[in-house]
């Protein structure tokens, strides 16, 4: 189990004036996992993008440079990184002098790839016009089906899988190909509380999933407390375990804090996430 008592999430903390590798706080994932039922190979592939919206160094002569950063964590990894620590360890490079923006990209890497204990890739991109910035961070909309519009009663507000449970024989019987989304996703952090909100895309081959029975599971998340990662690893073995799928991805987009989107996607076919942005990141 990870020690939290050293965490900086939810304390009063001193941000580093320089360069400070020692700020980031490693999370492991194997409790959450057992907890979930998950030993050994996982039923799912994946990674966790991180969008970095204030990024900054100072150049050789004091001149600071402002960037964007993509940080792409490989899903098996064994330790995931909390997210305070990792905007204190940003916040450290604002006040230190770098060479060049591939010295600071290096160095990213590095001490990323040893926090979580696998490699991580990083990009950072300038924002100079004649830099062309890539057409991933233009906002777009998800495709599929919305099943926000659905007009259901609720009054479960903490995790239910049991809601997913396939109500009839002939349901599995039916296989279906299918991408639904909900922007109604909302869960709070496992040490604050502080809500966190998201847009979850979820496409499928199998046994047709009943919308509504989705739609109230994704909703009984609004008082978990859970890492944004937990959350959709939870969600995944949760429509796996009870919807007699064949092939199954799932990709939440959350919404910004600290200057940090988190983005976790799981994937029985491919552990590269799409690449986007919504509207309220």
């Amino acid at each position: 189990m990870t020690d939290f008592s050293a965490i900086p999430l939810g304390r009063q903390t001193s941000y580093p004036q320089q360069y400070d590798p020692s700020q980031l706080f490693a999370v492991a994932r194997a409790a959450k996992r057992v907890e979930l039922g998950l030993r050994g190979t996982l039923p799912f592939k994946g990674e966790d993008v991180w969008n970095g919206y204030e990024i900054s160094w100072l150049n050789p002569k004091g001149k600071p440079v402002a960037a964007l950063g993509r940080f792409r964590f490989p899903c098996t990894s064994p330790h995931i990184v909390e997210s305070k620590s990792f905007k204190l360890y940003l916040n450290s490079f604002n006040q230190s002098r770098f060479d060049s923006r591939a010295a600071v990209h290096a160095l990213m890497e590095q001490d990323l790839s040893a926090a979580t204990g696998a490699p991580v890739q990083v990009e950072l991109y300038p924002l100079e016009e004649s830099t062309p910035i890539p057409a991933s961070w233009q906002i777009t909309e998800l495709e599929g089906i919305c099943i926000d519009h659905l007009d259901i009663e609720v009054d479960c507000y903490q995790t239910t899988p049991e809601l997913l449970r396939q109500p009839t024989a002939t349901n599995a019987d039916v296989r279906v190909t299918q991408t639904l989304y909900s922007h109604l996703l909302k869960s709070n952090c496992l040490i604050t509380s502080q809500p966190d909100w998201a847009s979850i895309w979820i496409h499928y081959q199998g046994a047709r999933i009943e919308h509504a029975a989705l739609l109230r599971y994704l909703i009984s998340f609004r008082q978990h407390n859970e890492f944004h990662e937990q959350c959709v690893e939870r969600i995944f073995t949760d429509l796996w375990r009870y919807c007699h799928l064949e092939h199954l991805s799932v990709y939440a987009r959350y919404t910004r804090r600290g200057g940090l989107d988190i983005n976790p996607w799981r994937s029985t076919a491919t552990t590269a996430a799409p690449v986007w942005r919504l509207v309220r990141q």
